[in-house]
């Protein structure tokens, strides 16, 4: 996880007292934040074969609700890293190279199953694209010494949420033979508001350089 604080991605989850709670048992048991960040990518390919095993060796709806839950406990392994690496005072001199690297690799597996799950994988690594393009707009303003721009309306946070209603909508869908391309729809969302993320990020870069 990354060492400087002021660089974070600002979460509101981060301030609950459950998330706390539970980095505060991790840092009790000295759970590394890099480890986590290593199980987030494990947990983000076990949401994306769930999404391919859908209709084929699973039911549609249990391959979808599986992903979303795959979803959201990568976020949740995020979220833990930082907690336990900066709170929790286990931060190491590694913690920006896990921090990043697992992330591109997440995104990029979880957006290319959703592809291929609602039928349209180019749509999947299209979305996978722009999402790695929007994450290197901002380590570009990062390295100009610019800040971190986490701005939306794409950022990781809402890409997430989008995929995770699509997978929910979509399992929904299939439960009840309701005729609704969901997960398509929320991944053209996806395409659509990280475009429009990486505009905005990379237009505040153009304004703010010397």
């Amino acid at each position: 996880m990354a060492t400087d604080d002021s660089a974070r991605r600002p979460l509101k989850s981060r301030s609950t007292s459950w998330a706390r709670a539970l980095s505060s048992a991790l840092v009790a048991r000295k759970v590394s934040p890099n480890g986590v960040s290593i199980f987030g990518i494990f947990v983000a390919i076990g949401g994306a074969v769930a999404m391919l095993a859908a209709g084929h060796w699973i039911p549609v709806w249990a391959g979808l609700l599986m992903g979303a839950a795959g979803v959201q406990l990568r976020l949740l392994c995020n979220l833990m890293d930082g907690l336990v690496a900066i709170e929790g005072g286990l931060k190491s001199k590694a913690g920006d190279l896990f921090n990043e690297a697992p992330d591109r690799v997440e995104d990029t597996v979880l957006l290319v199953a959703a592809g291929y799950a609602a039928g349209h994988g180019e749509l999947g690594w299209v979305c996978a694209t722009l999402a790695m393009c929007a994450a290197y707009v901002r380590a570009l303003g990062a390295s100009l010494g610019l800040g971190q721009d986490y701005r939306g309306p794409g950022a990781k946070p809402h890409r997430m949420a989008m995929l995770t209603v699509g997978l929910l909508s979509a399992a929904a869908c299939s439960a009840f033979s309701v005729e609704f391309p969901a997960l398509k729809v929320a991944l053209w969302a996806i395409v659509l508001l990280t475009g429009i993320t990486i505009i905005r990020r990379t237009v505040r870069i153009y304004q703010r350089l010397p």
